[in-house]
């Protein structure tokens, strides 16, 4: 007896291979491929499946074909290594299928941007030739034995010819076409000579000559085709008019992808050209409305609604002119006019033009006020009666289209005509159908900006302004938000002065993309920022943050790499935890991406170590530090991105250093954040001298530290008469410091030009407080007000869990 769910299996099972045999008994097919692969979907119950064949140069396997979602939805790139470690790589050399759940794809590549928990992958070796299927499933539980007997037909389907290839087949279906990428030749097939109404025997080959063919106004779309600049691996649709010899132009469908070149080969376009008249009539394609809901979906901003609804209108209703605007209260704000010119609107318009648009004058367009009251579409033929605001937009014909949005109205769509329009009822239903979708859109595009606003205002007040003069040095930052959607990064820099001439370049990126990690971010900076003030080293100012960050308990985590450099010494250190290592320019245009040791992630383990990798500067190095956004994507592991980023710096000019930035950030992929900061070390023109004493606690050590300074300023060459005033200064800090610390005092002296700088540090963080008024019979508080009055400038900063009391002298000329 056999169970009722055997019998399903067994049912879907005989499905497939009947599906499949349908599509093998028809090789000549011009899309089988992808009939094969959508298979895989309808049986297998796959979101994608793809075709990767091994390319000519035999290193990497190329996506071929593929049927479903987007790749780039599931991480999946376009390409894999032969040798790699991912399950394409790995079915492809062993010659097994390779079945990942979640739990196995944890060190797998395709774990970078899974979608749900159970994200699974298969890949099976392609029977018969060099290439593999690829699906992803987010069905709980992956696929089942049912699912994986299915796939396992579609990739033994998929061994059979691909007829795109006119070399492999000796001939091209009729409804075909392969194009040189880099010659322009093209072959194709004898119904696409008809749609063209060219002879087999006069056709030259060149796909100029099928271009010239068509109608100007659709060149740049199918340009944007067959140029090899605009491809990707994929696939593409558009539709476009070819010229008859009488009557109205034919519509075509034109359906393609682009096959990768190598070894010799160039890369080529195949596909298909259709007639696609049948499918379609001047304004009432139900695909048209279909399109612009696509468009609309995709649409962020107001600008990108008004664009779309031009796209889908101007040219269809043969329109002279389109104006979207957006109602904020009884105001309308125009967003989007079609012709952008001032000279193609009234005279009314052009008075109330401020920047870019006008404000639409609505006080002195009452037909639009009362089409917005009744919220229905308003058609105005020639001759109507109309305010000149209105009648001047379409004299041969206006459309008004209130734009509805949840009981309300967001806006209006103006589109006129130049010569009387007939207005018949498939143009009004068209009419509004759009204006439905655009009111919808336009909703939401308003908010996506107002919160857009929002969130680069946040972000802008968590990244420095500015950056600061550095002494020897040159630095530059540059930061670039994602491109898509709301998502308020985490990636920040900053550039810390410290004492004696040191500087912190900072570079981060906590986990995530929302304002909790903007947030923490801002946080993050801070904390880094204060504890380098405090004067500790590197290592210590990164395990003090990691254990300010694990101690919050939120469950992000961040990475950061952290540069000490000595201006003077021409030294730095490097702290990673967790971060993209640095790369250095050196003076000969070499590069050099650091190995420097690293610890863990901020945030991840409380108790960590953070070891200290020493940078050798020169006069003209260059440093450049950066977050995994410019050189890790889904397509390029980070290693491939660190010597990519390695070998524009060895060409860039140091000379500019916002152009190497400038440089650097144009081929980001923008996926992600980007965060960059460049440092050329020029060394310091003149190097301060500085001398340190530690103070004994005895009787005398005042005379000690007078004696100190004043051998000190004799071997430095400083005027007699410049030396009491430093010596009383040396004596006030230094009896400060006695009198209300204890442990370690530590005088330092350093001179650079005519400033001459004396700082004492001790072991007590409170900082000296001048007093407000002293009495006659006062024994003490003076110090401070005579280190005041003999000094320049005197002030005290963190040190090391103390403090350092310092005073500036001139000197004189």
């Amino acid at each position: 007896m056999v169970s009722e769910g055997a019998a399903v299996r067994r049912t879907r099972t005989e499905r497939a291979e009947a599906a499949l045999g349908t599509l093998a008994a028809d090789p000549r097919t011009t899309d089988r491929l992808r009939r094969v692969l959508e298979q895989a979907l309808v049986l297998a119950g796959a979101a994608f499946a793809g075709l990767y064949t091994l390319g000519d140069d035999g290193a990497r396997l190329c996506l071929t074909e593929s049927a479903g979602l987007p790749r780039t939805l599931y991480g999946l790139r376009d390409s894999y290594p032969v040798p790699g470690r991912s399950p394409a790589a790995e079915a492809h050399r062993t010659g097994h299928p390779r079945w990942l759940g979640p739990d196995e794809l944890a060190g797998s590549p395709e774990a970078r941007r899974t979608p749900s928990p159970d994200f699974c992958v298969a890949a099976l070796p392609v029977h018969g030739g060099d290439g593999v299927l690829l699906a992803a499933t987010e069905n709980p539980g992956g696929f089942d034995g049912t699912d994986r007997a299915c796939l396992a037909l579609v990739a033994a389907a998929i061994a059979l010819p691909d007829p795109a290839r006119p070399e492999e087949t000796g001939e091209l279906p009729a409804d075909a076409f392969s194009l040189a990428m880099d010659t322009g030749r093209v072959e194709v097939g004898e119904r696409i000579l008809e749609l063209f109404r060219i002879g087999r025997g006069t056709f030259d080959g060149k796909v100029e000559t099928l271009l010239g063919l068509t109608v100007p106004e659709d060149l740049p779309s199918l340009m944007s085709v067959v140029e090899p600049d605009h491809m990707s691996v994929g696939e593409r649709e558009l539709e476009f008019r070819v010229l008859q010899p009488s009557g109205p132009p034919k519509w075509l469908r034109l359906r393609g992808r682009l096959l990768p070149g190598g070894d010799g080969r160039p890369a080529r376009l195949v596909g298909t050209v259709a007639d696609a008249s049948t499918l379609r009539s001047d304004v009432t394609d139900v695909a048209r409305v279909q399109r612009l809901a696509a468009s609309l979906a995709t649409a962020g901003t107001v600008r990108d609604v008004g664009q779309a609804v031009v796209a889908a209108l101007r040219k269809p209703l043969k329109a002279d002119r389109i104006a979207l605007a957006e109602l904020e209260n009884d105001r309308f704000v125009v967003t989007v006019l079609d012709p952008p010119e001032p000279e193609a609107w009234p005279e009314l318009w052009r008075t109330e033009w401020r920047t870019e648009w006008p404000d639409a004058p609505v006080r002195s367009m009452p037909t639009l006020a009362a089409a917005l009251r009744e919220g229905r579409p308003q058609i105005r033929p020639a001759g109507t009666a109309l305010e000149p605001a209105l009648a001047e937009v379409g004299p041969g014909g206006l459309a008004v289209l209130p734009l509805p949005a949840g009981g309300r109205m967001a806006g209006a769509c103006l589109i006129g005509w130049d010569r009387p329009h007939d207005f018949g009822p498939d143009e009004r239903a068209l009419l509004t159908a759009c204006a439905g979708l655009a009111g919808q859109a336009l909703t939401r595009a308003h908010a996506f900006d107002a919160e857009h606003e929002l969130v680069g205002m946040l972000q802008r007040t968590l990244l420095p302004r500015r950056l600061p003069r550095l002494p020897g040095a040159v630095a530059v930052a540059r930061y670039l938000p994602a491109t898509a959607g709301l998502e308020v990064g985490g990636d920040w820099y900053d550039v810390i002065p410290l004492p004696d001439n040191h500087v912190a370049l900072v570079i981060g990126d906590v986990q995530g993309h929302n304002a909790g990690a903007a947030t923490l971010m801002g946080q993050m900076r801070t904390a880094l920022r204060a504890y380098a003030a405090e004067g500790h080293p590197p290592d210590v100012v990164v395990s003090h943050a990691n254990r300010l960050l694990t101690e919050m308990g939120t469950d992000l985590f961040a990475t950061c790499c952290y540069v000490d450099v000595d201006m003077e010494e021409g030294a730095a250190w490097c702290v990673r935890a967790g971060h993209l290592p640095p790369v250095l320019r050196h003076p000969d245009g070499g590069t050099q991406v650091v190995e420097a040791a690293g610890g863990p992630p901020l945030g991840v383990v409380t108790q960590a170590d953070f070891p200290m990798t020493p940078l050798p500067l020169q006069p003209g190095t260059l440093l450049a530090l950066t977050t995994d956004g410019l050189v890790e994507s889904a397509e390029e592991d980070i290693d491939v991105g660190l010597d990519r980023l390695a070998r524009r710096l060895a060409v860039a000019d140091p000379a500019d250093l916002g152009q190497v930035a400038d440089a650097l950030l144009g081929g980001a992929h923008r996926g992600d954040d980007v965060a960059l900061l460049l440092m050329r070390y020029d060394g310091m023109a003149v190097r301060p001298r500085r001398e340190s004493w530690t103070v004994w606690r005895v009787p005398e050590a005042v005379r000690h530290a007078r004696r100190f300074t004043l051998r000190t300023l004799r071997s430095w060459g400083v005027p007699a008469d410049a030396r009491d005033a430093v010596l009383l200064v040396v004596s006030e800090l230094v009896t400060n410091a006695l009198v209300h610390t204890d442990g370690q005092v530590r005088l330092g002296l350093t001179l650079i030009n005519h400033r001459f700088r004396v700082a004492v540090a001790d072991a007590s963080p409170r900082t000296p407080v001048k007093p407000t008024s002293l009495g006659w019979e006062a024994t003490g508080g003076r110090g401070i007000l005579l280190v005041e009055a003999m000094a320049a400038a005197w002030g005290t900063v963190p040190a090391g869990g103390g403090k350092q009391v310092w005073a500036e002298l001139v000197l004189g000329g």
